[in-house]
């Protein structure tokens, strides 16, 4: 499989984070760029690094002052007297919170949601450099039928114009964007990190053309805390495109599948032109700050039943190895319905197998190394 990384990865590099109180060595450190590079090139993939498509892809899915602003900020370190090795805030803008301050230190708090996201010498080389990852996996995937961008820093809990939950640039939604203007969409995305793709969902929220479906903890004692409830299905010209599938903490294999198996059947209702999935790896058991509780066998296969004609068995980390070329043309002129649940012999609900959406679909996958 074609892998689109680059060595920029390690370029942000925090070393501390405060966590419930305590300060810890930062969880998204540069290392975690060289252990997945590793993998892949053991592996036997095809590593490549990516073109410069330049800001306007980015700038497609987030606002150009807050693209200026990370891009900036740390040549304006000298405007706070005594910064050290990174700029943070401990003042962010709330909701009955409305104006852009001037100042450093008050953009920040505007443009960032917590203490995750330092400012660093290397941070927007690293994020500008993950995000031509996701660009250049996405042409990949266009030309080839699949493709993975090795993303780090990851992107899922950035806003358009907000970072947050070690987030800057929202990768997902840039690969989104430019296979959705390639291809006339619409094109879903697959999230099933542990932690809701918050910033995915904000971004696409009143669009039609991207449907997002993500499977994760539940928010309510969990970050991101604030957004990734069912209720939460869209707005507007974008209501019933945005799903939710939230799980209790410590779920295991069983709900995890079933939960991923549903979204698979929204998605496949959709018939999109291309998949984008947000590969979180911290649903699994042995994850220091995950939640669920999902085994590596669970992660590489289906739990029953068998793929649609055509499909991949193995459709979490590797769904997109066997997808083909879209030929889909038709678009829905409504939202995907939620599959019907039917009891199964202990009396609980359980999802219906859905044809796996990404036949006769393009797919990118990425890494999303997020919270």
């Amino acid at each position: 499989m074609r892998i689109v990384h680059t060595p920029d990865s390690s370029r942000h590099d925090p070393e501390r984070y405060m966590r419930r109180g305590a300060p810890i060595p930062h969880p998204e450190q540069a290392a975690r760029y060289a252990i997945l590079r590793d993998a892949a090139v053991r592996g036997g993939h095809d590593l490549a690094e990516p073109a410069d498509h330049g800001l306007d892809p980015i700038r497609a899915v987030h606002d150009p002052d807050y693209v200026a602003f990370l891009a900036e900020a740390w040549a304006r370190r000298d405007a706070i007297p005594g910064i050290g090795d990174e700029i943070l805030t401990g003042a962010f803008a709330r909701p009955q919170m409305h104006r852009k301050p001037a100042g450093l230190l008050g953009r920040l708090g505007l443009y960032t949601a917590d203490t995750s996201t330092p400012i660093r010498a290397g941070t927007w080389a690293a994020v500008y450099g993950s995000a031509q990852c996701a660009v250049a996996a996405a042409d990949a995937a266009l030309a080839a039928g699949h493709a993975y961008a090795l993303c780090r820093p990851p992107g899922h809990h950035a806003y358009a114009d907000s970072a947050g939950g070690f987030c800057f640039l929202n990768n997902s939604a840039i690969a989104a964007e430019r296979m959705r203007a390639a291809t006339g969409g619409p094109v879903a995305i697959l999230d099933i990190d542990v932690h809701h793709g918050n910033g995915t969902q904000g971004i696409f929220y009143a669009r039609a053309d991207v449907l997002t479906v993500s499977v994760h903890a539940d928010p309510s004692d969990y970050f991101p805390f604030f957004a990734g409830y069912a209720d939460e299905t869209g707005a507007g010209a974008g209501a019933g495109f945005n799903r939710n599938l939230p799980l209790p903490p410590g779920s295991g294999d069983a709900p995890w599948l079933e939960a991923v198996e549903a979204g698979l059947a929204l998605i496949a209702a959709h018939r999109p032109r291309a998949l984008v999935v947000a590969l979180g790896l911290d649903a699994a058991a042995d994850d220091p700050i995950g939640a669920l509780a999902v085994s590596r066998g669970a992660s590489s296969g289906r739990r029953s039943g068998s793929p649609g004609p055509g499909c991949p068995r193995r459709w979490s980390k590797r769904a997109a190895t066997s997808a083909r070329p879209c030929r889909t043309t038709s678009r829905p002129s409504s939202p995907p319905s939620t599959p019907r649940a039917r009891p199964n012999a202990a009396g609980a609900q359980k999802v219906p197998s859905a044809r796996c959406p990404v036949q006769g679909a393009q797919c990118k996958v990425r890494s999303e190394a997020a919270q």
